[in-house]
């Protein structure tokens, strides 16, 4: 191999070169232009020349507009065999915001990816090999191409800044937050004070009526594909089934890249097939939005999917469906969303603590129902296969 990522969350990058020059310090020669280090060998023979290249959000902001999203949707998009690992690595991605980057003119050899392993150590962060395994800061593997966990025992890790910058301070935040604690308390459901507000309702990007609907009935008619994958069903009739489904309701636009892909692949992954099965849980919260569930219960069952199937398959024509919705209040909305935020916060800290989720909570549940949420109010503007699970 010829490159090797570093990939961090930094408050700031003013230690980088000092932190360079004590992993290349000793028989390389250091020159600094702008961003780049130019990295070369005192040596006589075997001369030996790396390029290492910093970049932030501050000093290069497109490269990470342009290029974390598509690392969140790769790193989702690979069938990890352990889902919690796979919430970890999303969660560091999603909180990334320095790159360093080291290209060699030569292949890399043991002698020099032990320095590039010597520099990620003292810089922190994960790895990025050629391949896309993810190594962690001891250069321990975190997960490989194909989704086998490696080793390491890895936690994501946030700088205070990146943390910090995503909250929003408001009295209606303060009053939704003292609310959800109440009901907390109320249910003896653990809680952490310093878990951040979300955003008044006149900051949320609220997704309107009608890319609602048309998200549910994609997403529904996706789901019932991947079910049929995972129980082995022909995969082209269902295909085919399926497609002319979608464009019998109108909705192919509203289908993700991911799910695109899925639907198109010959051999569709059985595990993904799965994972996109549980988010049944999130369409039932976009069609309790849209008016046709009454109430979202308390997370430690799943949703009724044979109503679920119903609340589109009853009407023939995505206008008929459309029609008889009936929206929800943004402040519903976004009351639903904040609990859901903390209900994850409960489940991941009993996960941590090797304890089971509070309260009969299911994880799994309540994980597709915060994507939902989170969809439906805008947070942070995110994608849905790529929101944000960090706590």
């Amino acid at each position: 191999m010829n490159n090797f990522t570093i990939f961090a969350s930094m408050n700031n990058t003013e230690d980088i070169e000092c932190k360079i020059s004590d992993v290349f310090g000793k028989g390389f020669a250091i020159e600094k232009n702008e961003d780049d280090y130019h990295i070369k060998s005192k040596a006589l023979f075997n001369k030996y020349k790396l390029i290492i290249r910093v970049m932030s959000e501050d000093t290069n902001p497109a490269y990470f507009v342009n290029n974390i999203p598509g690392m969140m949707n790769y790193y989702n998009s690979i069938p990890f065999e352990d889902d919690n690992l796979k919430e970890l690595v999303l969660t560091q991605i999603s909180v990334l915001n320095t790159v360093i980057a080291i290209e060699s003119e030569k292949e890399i050899k043991d002698e020099q990816m032990q320095l590039c392993l010597s520099l990620l150590s003292t810089i922190g962060g994960i790895g990025l090999l050629p391949n896309s395994t993810l190594l962690d800061r001891e250069g321990v593997v975190i997960v490989y191409p194909d989704g086998q966990s490696g080793p390491s025992n890895f936690r994501p890790y946030a700088c205070t800044r990146k943390v910090r910058v995503q909250e929003a301070i408001s009295e209606e935040g303060h009053q939704r937050k003292n609310k959800t604690l109440a009901y907390l308390k109320e249910k003896g459901i653990p809680y952490t004070d310093s878990l951040p507000q979300l955003p008044p309702m006149k900051d949320c990007q609220f997704k309107i009526k009608e890319d609602i609907a048309r998200r549910a009935v994609a997403l529904l008619i996706v789901i019932q594909f991947a079910c049929d994958v995972a129980q082995g069903e022909n995969i082209g009739e269902s295909r085919d089934f399926f497609i002319n489904m979608l464009r019998k309701y109108e909705v192919e636009a509203s289908l993700t890249d991911n799910e695109r892909a899925f639907l198109n692949d010959q051999q569709p992954n059985v595990q993904e097939a799965i994972n996109i099965s549980w988010q049944y849980e999130a369409y039932w919260t976009l069609i309790w939005a849209l008016g046709f569930v009454e109430k979202l219960d308390f997370p430690e069952g799943v949703c009724d999917c044979e109503y679920a199937i119903q609340v589109v398959s009853n009407y023939e024509t995505f206008e008929q469906f459309y029609l008889q919705s009936a929206m929800r209040s943004q402040e519903e909305i976004l009351d639903e969303t904040d609990k859901i935020y903390r209900l994850h916060w409960a489940c991941v800290d009993s996960r941590i603590q090797e304890q089971t989720a509070p309260a009969g909570m299911n994880e799994s549940i309540v994980l597709e129902r915060r994507r939902g949420l989170f969809w439906l109010i805008g947070h942070q503007n995110e994608d849905w296969d790529t929101i944000s699970m960090n706590t």
